[in-house]
């Protein structure tokens, strides 16, 4: 029987005379789809090349040196790791314990040295492939993650995925980002994207953000590689106990195994995410990973899978509502982040009655302020509630004969009273009275019982006309704002002046990722959104850090069109993404602006630099507390962002932040605008 003649592919590794006599080095050589490492060697005159991982636990042969024993001509390649050794050019071992390395034919020509490799094999369909093929039928579009030696299968599927063009890979630096990423993507599109780790630290580094999200109620995905099945228990590096630690935060975790049904795991999911809005978590053994998945296994669809989320309110209850509605003279509605999706049908339905359409902090900017100076605002959108809000919409609450809440949770910083009548409206019952009863607890989607609702009290209600007087309000508070422009006590820029700048030139449809801390409550209280802008902040967990990877989330949002043919996600193509955050925010992952710079993305930061944790100095001194350990010690931020390749500009004056903000929006790529603000002017 004739063998077959394998044609090799011959690959430069080194230039004449690189590698000197005695030295060995790692050469990658790319074969289009793979990347094949092999450790060369010059000994005695001669070249060798040799696998580049040791057969004992894979050390980095390319890193070890060749070492003589003393008197002898015996001479060995040592492996870095565990001293293991082989003949630099043959690749056997001392004794002829085992067979040795697998070796490569080498050639010295006159341009260098070369070595020769079979072509590359065609790539068999793992079960990760399969996976990832099935994310991207369920409809993902964004992985935001770090790459590691026990995620490697993953993210080859993933990377092939990419190739296709359907796909976005975000390499971040901090995996709390990733998380805090995807969280931020989930709240703006009720999507969700996914955030890849490797096992222990990089997994655990997760939770904050995963956090995050279950308590916001946004679907994300979380992928988090693990060590290899056979070492599972008796506690192998980084080997931690990840179905456990996310037990209580993912509403779904679970193991991928050999005998999975791995495109079903898949499915399950990202139904579980979607339909829940909460965290979904699969773990992956290194060794399964790359496991071979037959040609003819069905990627995994929401084919039949998903039901539509219309749910009609129970008679009753709709009934006793809508009498409430039509015979009250002052409503108020109230809207929370449940509601983003359904503010079409809650404005028009305040457009009948004519009444004040308020929000929780979290809401800010499903409605327009009203006269906001873009884009015209609403007329009947009335702020704020609570700590972060404005003295407006705590006035209309309090003047009111009836509160009607579509989408909000009654969170004790959103301050909505439980003295007056009120009507609350959510599609998850757990929600309903969940601090304490309400006259009628409606369980519907919010969408539909706001049409239902405007259906009945068309012509049929006894609500006043509040147009008037919600312009007459925000006059009042208007210039009050306009008042406080000009305070300074020589300390930096106040942060009434601040937001005014960015009322006036932060577009209309923008996206704004707000971190906590003080700057929150200033965003909340001075900043007039228009209505069409989308603004996402950390709410529940109220964790710093959120700012900036919101906006790295935000920013993959307007992209995912590109790699989705569902026209859903054209309502996000273009739009400026921004983030506020403060010094002591932007602390937490600050090395995020290298991601932004890799990724070209075109986010506009604004950050209240005071040198201090300016929140914590005034729960202390609310609390009588001596204020201390807030100070913060800070570098030139501007300066920092400038020399990752973004551009960074300084700001220590009011009259200076039209032309900064100005400047920075028109940067095409990652911009910060650093301003100097007084701790005391919030």
């Amino acid at each position: 029987m004739t063998e077959k003649k394998v044609t090799l592919t011959w690959h430069k590794v080194a230039d004449p005379g690189e590698l000197p006599e005695g030295r060995v080095k790692t050469a990658a050589i790319d074969r289009g789809d793979s990347v094949v490492q092999v450790c060369l060697t010059h000994h005695e005159g001669r070249y060798g090349a040799l696998q580049n991982a040791c057969p004992h636990q894979g050390g980095p042969l390319g890193e070890g040196s060749i070492e003589c024993a003393d008197g002898t001509k015996e001479c060995y390649l040592r492996c870095p790791w565990h001293g293991w050794d082989f003949h630099p050019i043959t690749g056997k071992p001392p004794g002829g314990y085992d067979d040795g390395l697998t070796t490569y034919p080498v050639e010295e020509r006159d341009d260098g040295v070369y070595v020769g490799i079979e072509p590359e094999t065609p790539h068999e369909r793992t079960v990760t492939d399969v996976m990832a093929e099935t994310m991207v039928a369920w409809g993902l579009t964004s992985i935001f993650g770090m790459v590691g030696h026990s995620n490697l299968g993953l993210a080859d599927a993933i990377r092939r995925r990419c190739l296709a063009g359907e796909l976005e890979y975000i390499g971040i630096r901090h995996e709390g980002a990733a998380a805090f990423a995807a969280s931020a993507f989930g709240k703006l599109t009720g999507r969700p994207a996914a955030c890849l780790t490797i096992a222990g630290p990089g997994a655990t580094n997760l939770l904050t953000g995963c956090w995050d999200a279950r308590v916001d109620r946004a679907p994300l995905l979380a992928l988090t590689g693990q060590v290899n099945q056979q070492v599972f228990g008796p506690g192998a590096f980084q080997e931690l106990p990840l179905q456990e630690a996310f037990g209580a935060v993912a509403a779904f975790s679970h193991v991928c195994l050999p005998g999975s049904n791995h495109a079903e795991l898949v499915s399950l999911a990202m139904k579980t995410a979607i339909i829940e809005r909460n965290v979904a978590h699969i773990i992956f053994p290194d060794d399964v990973q790359t496991m071979h998945a037959a040609d003819d296994i069905a990627t995994g669809t929401p084919a039949g899978r998903v039901a539509a989320i219309e749910i009609t309110p129970p008679k009753p209850e709709f009934e006793q509502a809508t009498a409430m509605l039509r015979a009250s003279k002052r409503p108020v509605i109230i809207v929370g982040h449940g509601a983003r999706f359904e503010m079409p049908a809650v404005i028009a339905l305040a457009e009948e009655l004519k009444c004040p359409v308020l929000t929780t902090f979290k809401g800010k900017g499903l409605i327009g302020d009203s006269g906001a100076p873009i884009n015209g605002g609403h007329p009947l959108g009335g702020g704020v509630l609570g700590r972060s809000g404005t003295p407006i919409a705590s006035w209309f609450m309090n003047e009111s004969d009836l509160l009607l809440v579509f989408g909000a949770s009654f969170s004790n910083h959103t301050g909505i009273t439980p003295k007056k009548p009120t009507i609350q409206v959510d599609a998850d019952r757990m929600t309903l009275g969940k601090f304490h009863g309400v006259d009628v607890p409606l369980w519907g989607e919010i969408g539909v019982t706001a049409r239902a609702m405007l259906d009945t009290a068309r012509g049929a209600h006894a609500s006043a006309d509040h147009t008037a007087e919600i312009a007459k309000r925000w006059s009042i508070w208007r210039a009050e704002k306009q008042s406080r422009l000009d305070d300074d006590t020589g300390h930096g820029v106040n942060s009434a002046a601040v937001f005014d700048a960015m009322t006036r030139l932060v577009p209309a449809d923008a996206i704004i990722g707000v971190d906590v801390g003080n700057n929150t409550y200033s965003f909340g209280r001075y900043f007039e959104a228009s209505g069409a802008q989308s603004v996402l902040m950390s709410g529940y967990l109220g964790s710093i850090g959120f700012g900036y990877p919101a906006a790295i989330g935000a920013w993959a949002a307007t992209r995912a069109h590109a790699v989705s043919k569902d026209p859903f996600w054209d309502r996000f193509k273009g739009r400026p993404v921004f983030a506020v955050t403060g010094d002591g925010g932007f602390g937490q992952y600050p090395w995020e602006v290298n991601t932004a710079v890799k990724h070209a993305m075109n986010i506009t930061h604004v950050l209240l630099r005071n040198d201090e944790l300016g929140k914590i100095s005034k729960e202390q001194r609310a609390g009588a507390w001596e204020v201390w350990e807030t100070k913060l010690t800070n570098p030139n931020i501007a300066e920092y962002v400038t020399s990752c390749g973004g551009l960074g500009l300084r700001v220590n004056a009011k009259g200076r932040l039209d032309d900064a903000l100005e400047q920075a929006m028109a940067y095409p790529g990652p911009s910060t605008v650093e301003i100097l603000t007084d701790v005391e002017l919030i």
